[in-house]
């Protein structure tokens, strides 16, 4: 199993931290960090914006890491923009060390089981950009090629489509159709504060049942919840009521999705093959 969500950890300054019990509305890093020790996942993905706001060092030793680190050692994670609100990330790297590549890049790549695992790096200005032909999407072609696995899940912190707040994102083009081409089946995705679950879709956005990506964001993790805008083409499920992870089990021909609330209310269940 893994477990997956973004938008996490409250500074610990924020009015609303409540000695990391947070509100209803906002705070509820502990609440999300309680569900995953409750599932007991082979791996953990932070989908980005992991501390707010700036993602300092001092900020993850006194919101994150009470919370969603105590899971530090199974831990993937995905840097996001508000990271890039210290220095070149460098509370983001620090903290989370190894596990979140090299500091110059943010990207990388894992396995998890039968699944290969790509983490890309979606703030593309700190990495000389995401599109066609750049350091990053070459390294993503090439990993690709190199890991041919049955099946294939990638993350990153900003949706290439999304209903949310933020919105559909067409910069990230490129990896859309680097994974397509690829047979990928699974894109996850943070930054807009809610969940949403896509059709699988083709490059252009269109919905191919045979060969498109799933997309799930999964922007609940505990900061706070935000509103959808206009809905996106394709997308099946949208949430924002409730703050949860994600917990994908992945199997050697298939997955099993399910959004598992921090309280009772919206949940999402599904199965997928892989391609």
């Amino acid at each position: 199993m893994l477990v997956a969500a973004g938008d996490i950890a409250c500074n610990p300054i924020n009015p609303r931290f409540n000695s990391q019990n947070g509100t209803t509305t906002a705070c509820r890093q502990r609440a999300t960090s309680d569900l995953i020790g409750a599932l007991r996942p082979t791996a953990v993905m932070p989908l980005g914006d992991t501390q707010y706001q700036r993602g300092t060092y001092s900020g993850y030793l006194g919101s994150y890491a009470p919370t969603w680190g105590r899971f530090l050692s199974i831990t993937h994670p995905v840097v996001g923009n508000h990271e890039y609100q210290s220095p070149n990330a460098q509370g983001y790297y620090r903290y989370f060390g190894a596990a979140a590549g090299d500091p110059n890049k943010g990207y990388y790549s894992f396995d998890v089981g039968t699944w290969h695992v790509v983490v890309l790096n979606s703030e593309c200005k700190f990495v000389g950009g995401c599109s066609a032909g750049s350091a990053q999407e070459r390294w993503l072609r090439s990993d690709l090629a190199a890991h041919p696995a049955h099946c294939t899940l990638a993350a990153w912190h900003e949706p290439r489509w999304s209903s949310g707040e933020h919105g559909t994102n067409p910069i990230f083009d490129a990896f859309w159709r680097d994974l397509y081409a690829a047979g990928a089946d699974i894109v996850l995705n943070g930054h807009d504060h809610d969940y949403e679950r896509f059709a699988p879709l083709d490059p252009s956005g269109r919905v191919d049942a045979q060969r498109g990506i799933r997309e799930f964001v999964v922007g609940t993790g505990g900061d706070g919840l935000r509103p959808s805008r206009n809905i996106a083409f394709g997308s099946e499920v949208r949430a924002n009521t409730t703050f949860g992870v994600l917990a994908l089990t992945l199997g050697p021909a298939g997955f099993d999705w399910r959004f598992v609330p921090a309280k009772s209310g919206f949940t999402d269940s599904g199965h997928g093959d892989c391609h």
